[in-house]
């Protein structure tokens, strides 16, 4: 305390028997809310003593005393011409604003949580909106907003990185995670996180096994086999001497649908769409509507790509080397809860756009199907905020077969300009 006051009455506010005072001053001030008294005990007979002596008391106080702030400044001012909270300063420490700080981490938890919800991939994967509540739930790691923050900037990282190209883990994380090749090893914080986002966005149980953790990153393209990992495509007619640009053109020229290989994706040698106009290459999820393309049109079918429902790392890597060589994509699937969540992930993961995927068409297609199956847990469509309400009231699913002659039409008109340059 400064010079201003007496020693000797420095000295008696410092009495050991005077700490329990002290102390429960001190924590009720450091509250940040307004005080007027200060409740203490139990105190000993020694502790009441040294109380009644300082507040200049005629008899002991009871054990538990409350006792007015106004009253103990008139004593400290008395003694030793400071305030109680120079004294509560200099004895236990600096005080605190409790209150101040619980608003500041209260707005930190808001902010947090609102940059989680906004995050990009949160955004164009709507199906992640469970994930992120789930985050919300177990709450702060070790009570910090920024080490929560760091946890999931890299849990994002891994999900915008992902289908991954066919690596073993370690390689994924080293190459995402800044080099730390342990980053998504079993048990890790970063790893639990993102296998919980996968269950999430695939609509899967949350894995409790070292075997379904597998299974959900080998459907994220971890660890995939280069030759299992393959993709369905037809019509494509690229130029060049690699083994993929030779393998599509002759699948192409006999009319027959080419099963790519991842491996036959990442080989070495050259593949470059025909010049001219940039093609439009239209995508769908199931196989059975390719077959019905090919049936119709034969070696003229235009550039058809089929996902097999969710897209793996050969669908999604064919898909943005189309891209990277200005091919347009144009992607369709079932109307129902889980063809919508494919349909939000090849959005996300391509530079492809909806074909025939808005409200307006999924209720002609339900019009056309009034006793379809119901749709399964709806999540939304980014593309159309109207498309999952319009599910949800007419609670029937559309999948893709249903309205292939609708499709096929759209495909006919895609091979008019191909066939009058003939």
């Amino acid at each position: 305390m400064t010079h201003s006051g007496t020693p000797r009455g420095e000295r008696a506010l410092a009495r050991t028997e005077l700490r329990p005072l002290w102390q429960a001053v001190h924590d009720r001030l450091s509250s940040g809310r307004p005080v007027t008294r200060v409740r203490l005990g139990p105190l000993d007979d020694t502790q009441r003593e040294a109380l009644a002596d300082l507040l200049g008391l005629d008899r002991l106080p009871d054990a538990r005393p409350s006792v007015l702030l106004s009253r103990l400044e008139e004593a400290v001012a008395e003694s030793c011409g400071h305030t109680v909270r120079d004294v509560v300063t200099e004895l236990i420490g600096p005080l605190r604003d409790r209150a101040s700080e619980r608003r500041r981490e209260e707005d930190e938890r808001a902010a947090l949580w609102a940059w989680l919800d906004g995050h990009s991939t949160v955004r164009a994967q709507p199906a992640l909106a469970d994930w992120t509540a789930s985050c919300r739930a177990a709450g702060l790691v070790g009570g910090s907003p920024e080490r929560t923050r760091t946890l999931l900037t890299d849990a994002l990282a891994v999900l915008a990185a992902l289908p991954a190209r066919g690596e073993p883990l370690p390689a994924f994380a080293a190459r995402v995670l800044n080099g730390d090749s342990h980053a998504l090893d079993d048990g890790t914080r970063v790893s639990s996180l993102v296998l919980r986002a996968l269950a999430a966005l695939y609509c899967a149980d949350p894995p409790q096994s070292a075997e379904h953790r597998r299974a959900l990153w080998g459907r994220a393209g971890i660890a995939d086999d280069e030759l299992s990992a393959t993709v369905l495509a037809a019509g494509l007619r690229p130029v060049g001497d690699g083994p993929l640009a030779r393998v599509t053109r002759a699948c192409a020229e006999a009319g027959q649908a080419a099963s790519l290989t991842l491996a036959q994706l990442r080989a070495p040698g050259t593949f470059a769409l025909p010049t001219g106009a940039a093609p439009v290459v239209h995508i769908v999820e199931n196989p059975s509507v390719l077959a019905l393309a090919l049936r119709r049109f034969g070696p003229g079918c235009p550039p058809l790509v089929c996902t097999s429902g969710w897209p793996n790392s050969a669908a999604v890597n064919l898909l943005r080397l189309l891209a990277d060589h200005d091919a347009a994509l144009r992607y369709h699937g079932d109307f129902d809860g889980e063809g919508i969540r494919i349909a939000a992930y090849v959005l996300d993961k391509t530079p492809a756009r909806p074909w025939r995927m808005t409200a307006a068409d999924y209720r002609a297609a339900a019009a056309r199907t009034p006793h379809g199956p119901p749709p399964g847990r709806l999540t939304p469509a980014p593309w159309d905020p109207e498309l999952t309400t319009a599910m949800a009231q007419h609670g029937i699913a559309v999948v893709e077969e249903l309205i292939a002659d609708v499709l096929l039409e759209d495909l006919t008109d895609a091979t008019r300009p191909a066939r009058a340059q003939q």
